[in-house]
């Protein structure tokens, strides 16, 4: 079973930066699309970075020009890296594959952005 484990998450002020990571278990993540996805209380999750296998990536529009997502095959990790942070992206953020594996959620790790 693949498992997800999500960490770098944090306290930041608005405009910081952080870099989260995603170590990968239990499958090579070069056969895979990956993803990081955010979820607030009350709202469902929702993707805001997709890297395919080959290294294309898309970004969800609210946070275009501020995220990057990589991927390094040989550590089987994903990574996010987020500038000029916003308090409206407070939330955990998520790794999985694409399509996703339901059963293999990790514990996310927390961002808050506040002053």
């Amino acid at each position: 079973q693949v498992q997800f484990v999500e960490s770098g998450g944090g306290l930041v002020q608005p405009g910081g930066s952080l870099r989260l990571s995603c170590a990968v278990s239990g499958s090579r993540i070069m056969l895979y699309a990956m993803a990081w996805f955010r979820q607030t209380p009350g709202k469902q999750r929702e993707m805001v970075a997709h890297i395919f296998a080959g290294g294309s990536t898309n970004y969800a529009d609210s946070v275009k020009g501020r995220f990057t997502i990589s991927r390094d095959n040989a550590k089987n990790a994903v990574y996010l890296q987020m500038n000029s942070l916003k308090p409206e992206y407070t939330a955990v953020y998520y790794c999985n594959t694409v399509p996703v594996k339901s059963a293999s959620w990790g514990q996310g790790t927390q961002v808050t952005v506040s002053s």
